[in-house]
């Protein structure tokens, strides 16, 4: 049964990747009269041409191809690669003042041109996979750059760990009224802190410098000592900045996607003690994410508090990124409950997130089931958490359907 499952999973991720998500970010993305990419598509593909355009989306959607890229080089992705390199670096990357503004408008002008440490994150991570792809010296340049400013203007010396949020010239600012997605509820943030962290391990793999290794070594070790709740197997969301908790909700999409992020950068520093701590917390957190966040039909709720869930809405990214941590703790633990687990989660996403009329996926499923009316792409909706989902399964599960005895 686990060698059928293994690889109907892999079969049904390449199919999901290359011949739904890939061509369909291709064809309804990119701005073809301004260039770059259009920051709104609602559902039937309308089109928003002055809705604003983020560094978070193009950063995605670089990793994504430029990730694809690597994988099938002659498969066509580099030209969407090259396109958001482009527009990464003419229409957000602010030459005065160093990094990436939030948001600008449709034909190019600084919206918001805040330094959220959380979106220069996302740059690091995708100049980083595009220089993996194309060995291009100034993308490797501009990640390392952003490194830089992150760890000369950001970092806090005192009690460790990163702050938020900064003015264009790269002032702090007070976090508690930015109006940005799970950052500005406190000094620090785990989302921000999750994706420095998934943002340093990919620059440390053409980078691998001493003093990014060190930061990295540290920030493992915060997302384990500080971030994770070693009692519940949950991440805590929100702290000041002395680590202290301010907030008690749950979401069960961060724990599961952390549960995976955290092996993968220990596994490449290579401590082993830290490694051996890291698959512990992998499996803790895949248990509670199991125990506590996970519906009838094996999607993965929004959002809780520790006596249950209080969002069972089923967004699209929770899903994906929940394939890939049960998948990353059955292959720490072994145990058929995390892979049965991992191919439940798919039967949701194929049942009710893909979209079979138009392509892509829908973003949200409604507590009571069907496609929630709001948008397929935004400056949050992406091809980076379901793109990569099947990368993973394909590079995780892959070599063994290979071996599987009678295999193609």
């Amino acid at each position: 049964m686990s060698s059928d499952l293994i690889a109907r999973l892999v079969a049904r991720a390449q199919a999901d990747l290359r011949e739904n998500l890939l061509p369909y970010w291709t064809r309804t993305a990119p701005d073809q009269q301004l260039g770059g990419f259009f920051g709104r598509v609602g559902l039937g593909e309308t089109v928003d041409r002055e809705a604003p355009r983020g560094a978070l989306l193009t950063s995605r959607i670089l990793w994504t191809y430029s990730a694809a890229h690597e994988r099938w080089p002659d498969a066509g992705y580099l030209g969407m690669a090259d396109r958001a390199y482009r527009d990464l670096l003419d229409r957000f990357w602010d030459e005065a003042n160093g990094g990436l503004h939030w948001t600008v408008t449709a034909d190019g002008r600084p919206l918001d041109n805040s330094r959220n440490v959380y979106g220069q994150a996302f740059g690091i991570y995708a100049l980083s996979e595009y220089h993996r792809a194309t060995s291009h010296p100034e993308a490797l340049e501009q990640a390392i750059t952003l490194y830089g400013l992150i760890d000369t203007h950001a970092r806090d010396t005192v009690n460790r760990g990163y702050f938020e949020l900064f003015t264009a010239d790269w002032q702090r600012e007070d976090s508690t009224s930015a109006a940005v997605m799970d950052v500005g509820h406190g000094a620090k943030s785990q989302n921000t802190h999750l994706h420095l962290m998934e943002a340093f391990t990919n620059l440390l793999k053409v980078w691998p410098d001493e003093g990014l290794r060190k930061a990295q070594h540290d920030l493992v070790d915060l997302m384990m000592d500080r971030v994770l709740d070693q009692t519940t197997g949950h991440l805590n969301l929100f702290f000041d900045e002395d680590w202290k908790v301010l907030s008690t909700g749950i979401s069960y999409g961060h724990d599961i996607e952390a549960a995976w992020l955290i092996l993968q950068a220990a596994e490449l520093l290579g401590d082993r003690a830290q490694i051996a701590r890291a698959r512990h917390a992998a499996v803790q957190i895949a248990e509670a994410t199991l125990a506590d966040g996970v519906g009838d039909d094996g999607s993965i709720l929004y959002a809780g508090e520790p006596n249950g869930p209080t969002d069972r809405t089923r967004d699209w990214w929770p899903q994906a990124e929940a394939v890939v941590g049960f998948l990353n703790a059955w292959q720490v633990c072994g145990g058929g409950r995390f892979l049965a687990a991992a191919g439940r989660v798919w039967d949701f996403i194929e049942k009710e997130l893909v979209d079979h009329e138009n392509g892509g996926w829908f973003r949200s499923i409604a507590p009571e089931g069907g496609a929630i009316p709001t948008d397929k792409i935004n400056l949050w909706i992406c091809p980076y958490h379901n793109g990569r989902a099947d990368m993973e399964i394909i590079d995780r599960l892959g070599p063994l359907v290979s071996a599987i005895p009678g295999s193609p």
